[in-house]
């Protein structure tokens, strides 16, 4: 299996990128798991709507091309589906099985995602309705890819 995080904006702090590193570590040993970073597109306060627009649309370009299309592609989205972490991980297992090798997971900037990301989604998961940061939305996704691979094989993992 492989996983890739597609994400927009670099990481400067070390603690996330150190958990980041973590997660990456242990999920080798499930398959390979990389984290693909867009530039971000800097947002003035106090941008109007449309530019709002803009900017998600040339983060969106930014990502799309790392997107091929035998990819099957995740959008992390307020208004996506929710799941508990054992029907996440059954889920993963029935993209596996259904031969989905290569699962993409797209984490937007600031501003989220334009809808031609949404669009090109193969599905939209919510892992909350509260807001996280982008950059702590990366360890949460990892963790929980990670929590999958052990429920799904039967490993043990904190309840």
């Amino acid at each position: 299996m492989q996983y890739t995080i597609l994400c927009v904006g670099k990481i400067k702090e070390r603690f996330y990128t150190d958990a980041i590193g973590e997660y990456r570590k242990r999920l080798s040993r499930y398959g390979k798991t990389e984290v693909i970073e867009v530039a971000d597109e800097k947002t003035p306060d106090q941008a109007s709507d449309a530019l709002e627009c803009q900017i998600r649309q040339k983060e969106a370009e930014r990502l799309l091309r790392h997107i091929k299309d035998s990819m099957y592609v995740i959008a992390l989205d307020l208004c996506g589906k929710e799941y508990d972490s054992v029907a996440f991980a059954g889920h993963l297992g029935d993209l596996m099985l259904r031969g989905n090798s290569h699962i993409v997971f797209v984490i937007g900037g600031s501003l989220g995602l334009h809808s031609s990301v949404l669009q090109r989604a193969d599905e939209r998961i919510c892992f909350s309705k509260m807001t996280f940061p982008h950059q702590l939305m990366r360890v949460i996704l990892l963790e929980q890819v990670y929590r999958a691979n052990r429920i799904q094989r039967g490993e043990p993992y904190h309840k």
